[in-house]
């Protein structure tokens, strides 16, 4: 399933862009699916490297998108919240 978000960006913002790119949603796609890409990456070595340290696990799914899709881990917004905390 795909989810669509939509950023506005200021009339020099979008002048500033074409003038780095040919295209600015083209730009704006590729940045966003980089930086998902890197992150998908981040997650998917840890859960790999914890998985292969328990020895309870005996197999590890082949797709890296299943890996990532099943991982116990805290948004960025719930890490942040938690630290903010005061215990």
């Amino acid at each position: 399933m795909a989810t669509t978000y939509t950023v506005s960006i200021t009339d020099a913002e979008k002048k500033a862009l074409e003038y780095i790119a040919l295209s600015v949603q083209d730009w704006i796609d590729n940045a966003t699916h980089n930086r998902a890409r890197i992150a998908i990456d981040e997650i998917y070595n840890s859960e790999v490297a914890r998985m292969t340290a328990d020895p309870s696990i005996t197999t590890i799914p082949a797709d890296k998108d299943q890996v990532v899709l099943d991982a116990d881990i805290k948004s960025a917004a719930t890490r942040q919240a938690e630290e903010e905390t005061p215990e």
